[in-house]
């Protein structure tokens, strides 16, 4: 009985826990959004978006992803996929690194430049 007791007056000495120190951290992350138009990319192959070498996302047109990567560099490619009608096609080797920035919102769209996809930025 004696244990229990000072068990319990125990918990009632401890300090309450303030709001700050019951929630959870902040996010520490950024999120990357990448679009493909309609019109940009006039194929309805399907385009696969790599971040760093790993197949991420499959986007059709019209459609878009979002990412919440950890911030540093991050590695894109971009590559045609199967599809209605279509061949899948090499994978691109050139590759855009991008700054991912904790707490930054970056968007991209897919274009075509000389025969080769691409990732232009969008601006705020």
């Amino acid at each position: 009985m004696r244990p229990l007791f000072v068990l319990f007056a125990a918990l009632l000495c401890g300090a309450p826990l303030s709001a700050a120190e019951l929630s959870p951290p902040p996010a520490y992350y950024g999120v990357l959004i990448v679009s493909r138009d309609r019109l940009e990319v006039a194929t309805t192959c399907d385009i696969g978006i790599y971040l760093q070498d790993k197949l991420a996302a499959r986007i059709y047109q019209g459609q878009s992803a979002s990412f919440n990567l950890p911030p540093g560099t991050v590695a894109i490619r971009l590559g045609y996929m199967g599809g209605l009608g279509c061949e899948p096609s090499f994978e691109q080797i050139r590759s855009t690194r991008v700054q991912i920035e904790a707490g930054a919102v970056q968007q991209y769209r897919i274009a075509l430049d000389l025969g080769s996809l691409t990732l232009l930025q969008v601006q705020p």
